[in-house]
């Protein structure tokens, strides 16, 4: 593959999903993509790239697909569900228990771990939004994903990176060499596919949203644009959850941090809360 064959499967990656493709991973593109071209009657992956453009919508699919990472485990990085229990949880549950309904999109679930901890850590927590009724929507580019993700059925490996022996024993059954989620777990989350470069305007208003490790794949226009996008989705009083070596700076300003490393709001909670405080002053 010469350079301007990567060069068209960097621009139709970038295009199709927003990820940045660097000069140093044409060895990456070329193992990924070798398969999908021998499937589909492409000579080599170099004929790939060149018929690329107005190859069938299923080669763009699976070549999109191919180059996403899925990289994730349950409980990952630990901080963000720390923040969840102890901070996120309590105060939305507390402010929705007049409108009875909680909602939280994992906008980059790739294979399921991280709503599916979610799942377990609102059912220890149950108490806390006793009468509301909570939904979990879980989304992913990647069709390969969001089909993994949908039967819950995990490997011995998979279960035993970030996985509590408790919790494992609570929520999951063992099949064979394989550990299938509760049905209890798994109908607390909608899997669906969704690319974060589209439309949201189907997505409705979500209290929190965790996006974490996806922003740091996009140039710094995408991630403004993404980042936007969240923003109109998230309530006022909203949290947005991002990666450990993500961060709002480059955006346009609509979120910003609050208590913790990793955990963000709409400028607008601090308005409310800066009212509230002059409203008891007066």
């Amino acid at each position: 593959m010469n350079s301007d064959e990567f060069e068209k499967i960097v621009s139709f990656v970038r295009k199709s999903s927003g990820i940045v493709l660097s000069q140093s991973k044409e060895y990456l593109v070329d193992s990924r993509l070798k398969p999908i071209a021998e499937e589909h009657g492409f000579a080599d992956v170099s004929a790939l790239a060149r018929g690329l453009a107005h190859a069938p919508e299923v080669v763009k699919l699976a070549v999109t697909d191919a180059m996403t990472t899925n990289e994730t485990f349950f409980f990952r990085d630990k901080t963000p569900f720390k923040l969840f229990e102890e901070i996120v949880l309590p105060q939305i549950a507390k402010a929705r228990r007049g409108t009875g309904k909680m909602r939280i999109w994992c906008a980059a679930a790739s294979t399921g771990q991280e709503p599916y901890s979610l799942a377990m850590l609102l059912l220890k927590h149950k108490r806390l939004w006793a009468g509301l009724n909570v939904e979990i929507m879980a989304t992913d580019l990647s069709p390969t994903a969001i089909s993994k993700a949908k039967q819950g059925r995990y490997t011995q490996f998979e279960v035993q990176r970030g996985l509590p022996v408790d919790l494992l024993v609570a929520h999951f059954t063992q099949d064979g060499t394989h550990w299938v989620v509760s049905d209890t777990i798994k109908r607390m989350v909608k899997f669906s596919q969704f690319n974060l470069l589209g439309n949201f305007g189907s997505v409705g208003a979500f209290d929190v949203i965790y996006c974490r490790n996806v922003l740091i794949y996009f140039d710094g226009e995408t991630k403004r644009q993404v980042l936007t996008s969240l923003s109109k989705v998230i309530k006022p009083d909203g949290y947005l959850v991002l990666g450990a070596a993500d961060t709002v700076i480059g955006s346009n300003g609509e979120c910003e941090r609050a208590q913790e490393r990793g955990l963000y709001q709409p400028v607008e909670a601090r308005q409310i809360r800066d009212s509230g405080v002059r409203a008891l002053a007066g």
